[in-house]
């Protein structure tokens, strides 16, 4: 092994969902294994059956830990949880033992993570109706990983062609996210955007913050939220050292960072933020989760499964998620508990 290469650990996701295809199909592509050493936790015979369905002629390698992996093109290393009843197994619909078992690949690849065997995590879909099923007392990925990372409000970075997006705020309402527009959220959003992108290796970091309204504001014509609120939180973060600019319209911001004027920018709600990175490429916008003690990365699509175990889903994103791992992993600053 190389120092440059890095141990990725793959959850497999909720077996009757795609995240078994993608994962095989991921990993039959050999520029995955000339970035790193991806590691499945989930299930062999679940595995071996998606092998099976999309026909990708691959081999699989049962370990019982990240060591005993041989990393090689062309056999799957699956640290197999043995938790999935193949006979019952139904592709497509609820299930409470793989809404469990989706748990357990998470739980257990959190903890190989935390003890150092591997250096990030790459996560597939799960399902929240599965996991209700199941009785698993988490809506989804985010809850788990607070708890289980010992890391409460986690910050969300998307990532696409090289432009990264911060969010200032979550899945509210446009009327309550601008509520949360305080000058202090501002200011205490970009200090940890900036410590995220350090903790990624990313040097002489500037960051925009995009603007709420038209033109944002001109000069209060077009709403005061930018001079009461967003401006002065971006003023306060300068003063803390924080190299950092706008508010700068939105029309324009993200385009702005494509093209690397800056090194990421904080959206100030959801959709702003989404739509910039998925016009920009669907497939290719891939999740970071900062602030927990190890790197994580993860698709942004569901488990589909409408289409699941047909063969028919791709797997750009699956790849992209793991190759983003992958680079960020050798630079990436591990956190203590």
């Amino acid at each position: 092994m190389t120092n440059e290469r890095k141990i990725i650990a793959i959850p497999m996701g909720d077996a009757a969902g795609i995240g078994p295809e993608i994962t095989v199909k991921s990993l039959a592509k050999e520029e995955i294994y000339n970035m790193c050493y991806p590691l499945v936790v989930g299930d062999a015979e679940v595995i071996e059956k998606a092998i099976g369905v999309t026909e990708v002629g691959l081999k699989v390698n049962v370990v019982a830990s990240p060591a005993e992996g041989k990393y090689e093109f062309g056999t799957i290393d699956v640290l197999d949880m043995d938790n999935i009843d193949i006979n019952e197994l139904q592709p497509g619909e609820v299930q409470a033992q793989c809404g469990q078992a989706s748990f357990d690949y998470i739980e257990k690849s959190v903890k190989l993570a935390m003890d150092g065997e591997v250096a990030a995590l790459a996560t597939t879909p799960i399902n929240k109706e599965s996991l209700k099923a199941a009785k698993v007392p988490y809506i989804g990925h985010t809850e788990m990983l607070e708890e289980l990372g010992n890391a409460p409000d986690p910050l969300t970075m998307f990532q696409v062609n090289g432009m990264r997006i911060f969010f200032l705020t979550r899945h509210v309402s446009v009327k309550e996210a601008i509520s949360q527009m305080t000058k202090e959220r501002v200011h205490d959003y970009l200090i940890r955007c900036d410590q995220a992108l350090q903790r990624l290796g990313v040097e002489n970091r500037k960051l925009a913050v995009a603007g709420l309204n038209p033109h944002s504001g001109e000069g209060g014509l077009f709403g005061r939220e930018e001079i009461d609120e967003i401006a002065p939180g971006i003023e306060a973060a300068k003063k803390d050292g924080i190299d950092a600019y706008g508010p700068v319209p939105a029309d324009s911001v993200f385009f702005q960072a494509l093209n690397g004027k800056y090194d990421a920018v904080l959206s100030l709600y959801h959709d702003q933020g989404h739509i910039a990175a998925k016009m920009t490429d669907f497939h290719r916008t891939i999740s970071i989760t900062n602030g927990l003690p190890f790197l994580r990365t993860s698709v942004d699509h569901g488990t589909a499964f409408d289409i699941a175990w047909k063969n028919i889903a791709a797997s750009v994103s699956m790849e992209e998620c793991i190759k983003l791992a992958a680079e960020y992993a050798p630079k990436f600053t591990r956190e203590s508990l």
